[in-house]
């Protein structure tokens, strides 16, 4: 790299750092007093103790992780729970039959007694949170290298033990910067949870794929829930006398609406960020892996796709899956033009040039990124293997389902009848699950498909030898048809492509089956030859990475002493801060802060299934029938947008003005800072938030629920709002 080069890297960094300092950040709610002075010069008017006490009700308490992949808010104090439409839509979807398709007309129980059930949903929510960096340090002194991260597990669940014994609470120990700083949290779930209603799709999911990460947006995204718990307000399993939780704490919504420069505040689990990643993580990324999983998932879709379009039924049984895979798809096409475009290579090559200036003379560091580089270069012939494997070989549905007999094969060969029995019992609840959403059709599509992919892309080197078989049974000249005639050559014999032939082999289980089963070979062939192969390989880049990393922010936060740091998201509950903000994507081209119902019209499409509308929304629209929910203008506001810092996993965390009032659900990012997991923009960067005033519309007015609106508090000015429409008997 040559002075210049090197001396524009540098600036481009100083340029860039001073750039993302306000905005930026994913914090941990125990550490916000740090934070205190500047959201107060922002507009925040609460104090850090009304955001987080152990003691004492506070926001924290009102928050919690929705299923493992989302977050959600209460907003009564009979446990009302708003989330996003598409945290809930599994269960919307599978609450739909053809019959009673209450995801596309919408529904909302009348009364709590008319509310579903949902079969393993859950909620968490944060208890209390501690630094333990100390406690694992301690034990890691004198430890090996190669038994740090067993070590780590151990002692993890050890304080985790301890902490939890005597209560009923879940405990966790999460590692934050990479390995440097280690926390506790605590927990408390609720799994009886229950739907309460939601808007059609046509509302929930307004936009489709084709809006999906790009503002302008006009989607309702929002679900509604409740919590429940036994008389004692204890966590309790489904049972009818259970009754709705309640909260320590409940939001106060504010019908006050947004202006641009407002404060405002995100809370919630935001799930994974990168942003100590390397530049050869980055450059990896956009060469190999997510062209592969945008490929990969590009089957999928359009597999299913074919068959959801042949009827309703089918549909209905995939749209769940389609929206998840389809949600990610996006993204990773995204993300790879967004790093390209923000040319966040050079970004991170300018971060690691001044990161090398400041090592300088330090032997801890000294080989750091020649080390990194050469890992990265051994790694790379590998790294699209296991990528193929996981999204590709195992995108079939009957394939992933086979993986999970294997222990039950092991069980088998080793004969002991107890736990046979009881492997196979728990299959067979696992197979009446898997088969309620498995489409056949479809799913040989894919295993056809996925498998051509595998052969074309990767070195033919690291096939496994079941390929080669393949193709000299079914003719080697065009690879392609003699991959789909042997899909229907598997599905047509397989114990796992029907329910009926499953249940047979599990009412009398014999390894024999399993050997010669052409679905579970398959899939095995594939296992076993990256395990053999190519696991080491990856297994030991995936170490030296892990250890590269954590001395990489090690050296970051002493580099940065002076400096509040954050650590990356890893699914704990996190605060961000900022403003309702608009912005420009380009020359010329500049987006107002909010969208209004104007614009759900203008793109709306009769027939469409992306942009069709209920024919009492637009009976609604035509009369300008608004009621309370309008902004001083007379105005719908349907979305608007801030510069907060979220990402996966945010999916329905309340947005917050600065006298911690609901204002919003969040519920996207935007197109031009899809790199933003791995470097914040604070040019960009944009949170997309569904306006509450526009969800409690949707509620009260399309959804005819104005009892669900009255359960919650709303407030105008800090100050409740009165004349609230009467729930209807």
């Amino acid at each position: 790299m040559n002075f210049k080069k090197l001396l524009l890297l540098v600036l481009t960094f100083i340029v860039l750092g001073n750039e993302v300092k306000a905005d930026e950040g994913m914090w941990l709610p125990m550490l916000i007093h740090k934070n205190y002075d500047e959201m107060k010069k922002q507009g925040f008017k609460l104090t850090p103790k009304d955001i987080y006490d152990v003691n004492n009700a506070s926001l924290k308490d009102a928050i919690v992780w929705f299923n493992g992949g989302c977050t959600g808010e209460v907003v009564s104090q009979q446990g009302l729970l708003l989330t996003n439409h598409h945290c809930g839509y599994e269960a919307i979807a599978a609450n739909s039959t053809p019959q009673d398709n209450i995801l596309d007309n919408g529904w909302y129980a009348k009364t709590q007694a008319e509310e579903k059930p949902i079969e393993g949903m859950w909620v968490s929510f944060l208890v209390r949170m501690e630094d333990v960096t100390d406690q694992v340090n301690a034990a890691l002194k004198g430890v090996d290298a190669t038994q740090r991260a067993s070590k780590i597990a151990e002692v993890s669940k050890e304080i985790a033990k301890k902490a939890a014994e005597g209560t009923s609470y879940d405990t966790f120990v999460k590692d934050m910067f990479k390995g440097n700083q280690y926390f506790l949290f605590v927990m408390q779930k609720y799994t009886d949870i229950r739907l309460v209603g939601a808007p059609p799709q046509s509302v929930g999911k307004y936009g489709g794929d084709t809006d999906n990460w790009v503002w302008p947006r006009h989607t309702g995204d929002f679900s509604v829930f409740r919590i429940y718990a036994n008389k004692e307000n204890k966590p309790a399993t489904f049972a009818k006398d259970n009754v709705p939780f309640k909260p320590k704490k409940a939001l106060n919504v504010s019908m006050n609406g947004v202006k641009e420069g407002d404060f405002s505040m995100v809370f919630g689990y935001p799930g994974r960020t990168n942003r100590y990643e390397s530049s050869n993580g980055v450059q990896l990324a956009i060469d190999k892996v997510n062209p592969a999983i945008v490929k990969l998932r590009d089957i999928r879709l359009k597999a299913w796709k074919e068959q959801m379009d042949k009827s309703d039924s089918v549909r209905l049984l995939l749209s769940s899956q389609y929206a998840q895979i389809a949600n990610y798809w996006k993204y990773y096409i995204g993300q790879t033009e967004q790093i390209k475009h923000l040319k966040v290579v050079d970004y991170k090559k300018a971060q690691e040039v001044k990161f090398q200036q400041w090592a300088a003379g330090k032997a801890e560091y000294a080989d750091l990124f020649s080390d990194w580089t050469k890992a990265y270069t051994q790694y790379s012939p590998y790294a699209a293997h296991p990528v193929y494997i996981s999204q590709g070989i195992f995108a079939s549905s009957a394939v992933s389902f086979a993986r999970t007999f294997a222990s039950l094969d092991q069980l088998l060969r080793m004969g002991n009848a107890a736990d046979i029995s009881k492997s196979t019992t728990g299959l067979k609840d696992q197979a009446v699950t898997f088969f309620k959403s498995f489409n056949l059709p479809s799913d040989k599509k894919i295993l056809a498909s996925e498998l051509y992919a595998f052969y074309t892309d990767i070195p033919k080197d690291q096939h496994p030898a079941l390929i080669d078989e393949i193709l000299s049974k079914y003719g080697e000249a065009d690879p392609e048809a003699s991959f789909k005639k042997f899909a229907d050559d598997v599905f047509a014999t397989s114990i796992f492509a029907s329910k009926d032939k499953t249940m047979a082999f599990l009412a009398n289980p014999t390894s024999e089956a399993l050997s010669s089963d052409p679905l579970y070979n398959y899939v095995n062939s594939f296992i076993l030859n990256y395990r053999y192969k190519y696991a080491k390989y990856i297994d030991s880049f995936n170490g030296k990475n892990e250890e590269l990393g954590r001395m990489y922010a090690k050296g970051i936060l002493e580099m940065n002493s002076t400096k509040n740091m954050y650590p990356d998201a890893n699914s704990t509950l996190r605060l961000t801060y900022g403003q309702v903000q608009a912005y420009s994507p380009k020359d010329a081209v500049s987006y107002n802060y909010v969208t209004t119902i104007d614009g759900v019209m203008e793109k709306y499409n009769p027939g469409d299934f992306e942009f069709d509308l209920p024919k009492k929304y637009i009976d609604l629209y035509n009369k300008k029938d608004f009621g309370r929910f309008t902004d001083k203008n007379g105005k719908l506001v349907v979305a608007f947008i801030s510069n907060n810092d979220i990402t996966g996993g945010n999916s329905g965390s309340p947005v917050l003005n600065g006298n911690g009032e609901l204002i919003g659900l969040a519920f996207d990012g935007n197109w031009e800072a899809m790199s933003g997991d791995i470097v914040f923009d604070k040019k960009y960067k944009r949170t997309i938030v569904a306006d509450i005033r526009y969800v409690l519309w949707c509620i009260e007015k399309l959804g005819d629920a104005p009892h669900i609106v009255n359960e919650m508090k709303l407030v105008s000015t800090s100050t409740p709002v009165k004349g609230m429409t009467k729930a209807k008997k």
